[in-house]
């Protein structure tokens, strides 16, 4: 089933750049099961309708139960920079969550290695060899009696590597079930692409995006 164009949120666009705020329960890009239904796919589409048609090329992605602010490149060499900016960590994300349980802690942050087993599930690894290092900085928004609202900044980009160390923690989101969530209060996962923050990869000025949503429980 093709997705609805209306879903989309063109947050910002010029000759470079595209700056969109994904839907939770949508793909980024292409799966083995879901080729079509994607984020990427509905964006190609609408370039390759445009005169002249323009490209679209993937820079990084989110989880399709997340929500949030994603830049994609309209040219080969836009997409190199602003990947190269990821790769560096000078580029700046941060997440919007809330989770299982009251954090104690105003500020704190995770390290682990992580790994992937076959069923796709991510976890921490003692190994450094087995897994990939993650890293991710969380700070405290508001407390509640049985929830914490939270802000993430990621120093890596790991797959599912907020999900994993906050439920690893002992404070997993609300909605995700796969990392040991309970509760589902608004029939999502509480997590959502708040800010994204890079280096024009035309102009080389620094730019900034934020999305806000109500994720609070």
């Amino acid at each position: 089933m093709p997705i609805d164009p209306d879903r989309i949120h063109i947050v910002f666009e010029d000759e470079t750049i595209l700056i969109v705020d994904k839907p939770a329960g949508l793909l980024t890009i292409a799966t083995a099961t879901e080729k079509e239904n994607t984020l990427y796919a509905e964006l190609r589409a609408r370039a390759s309708r445009k005169q002249p048609p323009e490209k679209i090329f993937v820079v990084h992605r989110l989880d399709r139960e997340a929500s949030g602010l994603l830049v994609f490149a309209k040219t080969i060499e836009a997409k190199e920079r602003l990947q190269d900016q990821f790769k560096d960590h000078s580029a700046g994300r941060r997440y919007l969550a809330v989770v299982e349980g009251r954090i104690p802690k105003d500020d704190f942050s995770i390290r682990s290695y992580l790994a992937e087993n076959a069923a796709y599930r991510v976890y921490s690894t003692r190994k450094k060899e087995a897994g990939k290092l993650a890293i991710t900085h969380v700070h405290v928004v508001k407390r509640s009696p049985k929830t914490t609202v939270i802000q993430v900044r990621l120093e890596t980009g790991r797959k599912h590597q907020i999900r994993v160390h906050l439920a690893e923690a002992g404070f997993p989101i609300l909605g995700d079930k796969v990392y040991g969530s309970r509760s589902n209060p608004i029939r999502r996962l509480a997590l959502h692409g708040e800010y994204l923050s890079f280096r024009h990869p035309r102009t080389g000025k620094r730019v900034e995006f934020e999305s806000k949503i109500p994720l609070l429980s």
